[in-house]
């Protein structure tokens, strides 16, 4: 079944968790128990409705601040998709936590409050999806209810943030009204709001198509394990195990080992307990080759005429994550597909307000939450591309050595 990994972004109290948790119930995707618990909680503290924001809000502190603060994962499915939904904070001191929930996603949904329009973190969160290059968009104007389902509220929202999305990097945009709390919208059509024809909310993610965003030409496949059961039912049995990032492999293709250079052709491909015909991104296969080369952990197959070019020397946009700043000169270990080794900053070119899209060139430093644009030196060359080409080989995570912290996640702008 088809997979949508999608992101929410908003302010706070523009209803995140509250959409989500609508979404979990109106889908029957929660247990009888789990409703009955968020009633109980809303009862006792008083409200007049049920909360759905506490069937996400997992945290305490989230809770007792009615914010949220972690990324939060969940999951649920209907008859014709899976979805993974990463709940990503508003705050903008969580802006790390924002990057690292919609890393991943195919889509991402930015909800602002009617009765507010459009605010900074709403255009913040605009721009950090559009730097992640995050392929689909959907604003949802929340809490229609309270502006009395008002079509010039949306109309008004609606013409702001499409000339605001133009001066980003976003293919697909829709734009929904909705209640969150009333269900407007969300996953069966509002009877109040029969001005809008497009599309519900469930509606949209349900067939949003994503499976030609993936890049299926230019074949990458980092190899993270090399299986040798030495058993006696796979006695001579060498598999190259990891996640094809990029095109299609098939049995019979010629492949390049990179960095050795050495070829081979691809014997078979497993998948768990099967044999298959093809992987694509993003299956996690075993790849059998028919010659025994060289090929361990850190090392990446590809097509001998398309490869990506081995590079120490990298340009990148860096979300730093660490209350200590990232300064010129600092050394970090670095962690690039399957491969690691250790990079040093040798420039900080600028640092890019998420808010103006202004470049403030004479910055020194990047502190926490900050993005910039960063020159590296790697000590083994990376085998990568650029983020706009594969967000997967065109990205890759900073770690602090003394604590084995992450402290930056870097999107590759090119390499030399």
């Amino acid at each position: 079944m088809d997979l949508l990994r999608f992101a929410t972004a908003g302010s706070v109290d523009d209803g995140k968790s509250t959409l989500i948790g609508r979404l979990l119930l109106d889908s029957k995707a929660i247990f009888e128990d789990q409703l009955e618990a968020v009633e109980a909680t809303s009862q006792s503290r008083g409200y007049d409705y049920t909360d759905l924001a506490l069937l996400t809000d997992g945290l305490r502190s989230e809770r007792e601040q009615g914010i949220t603060i972690d990324v939060a994962y969940r999951y649920f499915a209907t008859p014709s998709r899976k979805f993974i939904i990463a709940d990503t904070p508003g705050h903008v001191q969580y802006t790390r936590n924002m990057v690292t929930g919609a890393s991943t996603a195919d889509l991402g949904l930015v909800l602002v409050d009617a009765r507010q329009g459009l605010t900074e973190q709403s255009r913040r969160h605009a721009v950090i999806l559009s730097l992640l290059r995050v392929p689909h968009l959907v604003l949802a104007v929340n809490k229609m209810d309270l502006v009395d389902y008002d079509q010039k509220v949306y109309d008004s929202i609606h013409e702001e943030f499409t000339a605001f999305a133009t001066k980003l990097n976003i293919p697909d945009l829709e734009v929904i009204p909705i209640s969150a709390l009333k269900g407007d919208n969300v996953v069966t059509r509002s009877e109040q709001m029969d001005w809008y024809s497009g599309p519900t909310l469930m509606h949209h993610l349900e067939n949003v198509h994503v499976a030609s965003d993936r890049d299926l030409v230019d074949v990458r496949f980092p190899v993270q394990y090399v299986i040798r059961p030495k058993s006696d039912a796979y006695h001579d049995y060498r598999g190259y195990a990891g996640r094809v990032a990029g095109g299609v492999l098939k049995p019979g293709d010629e492949v390049m080992a990179l960095p050795s250079g050495l070829t081979s052709r691809i014997a078979g491909i497993d998948l768990f307990d099967k044999e298959v015909s093809e992987a694509f991104p993003p299956m996690s296969v075993t790849v059998r080759l028919e010659d025994d080369i060289d090929v361990s952990r850190g090392d990446m197959l590809c097509r001998p005429q398309n490869a990506p070019k081995p590079s120490q020397d990298i340009d990148a946009m860096i979300c730093w994550m660490t209350n200590t700043p990232l300064s010129p000169r600092q050394k970090l270990a670095i962690k690039h597909t399957t491969r690691t080794g250790r990079a040093l900053v040798k420039d900080i070119q600028y640092r890019l307000d998420v808010n103006t899209l202004h470049r403030d060139q004479d910055t020194k430093q990047l502190g926490l939450n900050e993005i910039g644009r960063v020159q590296l030196r790697t000590t083994v060359p990376l085998l990568c591309d650029p983020y706009v080409k594969n967000r997967t080989t065109g990205s890759f995570i900073l770690i602090d050595e003394a604590t084995g912290v992450t402290v930056g996640a870097g999107m590759i702008n090119s390499n030399s």
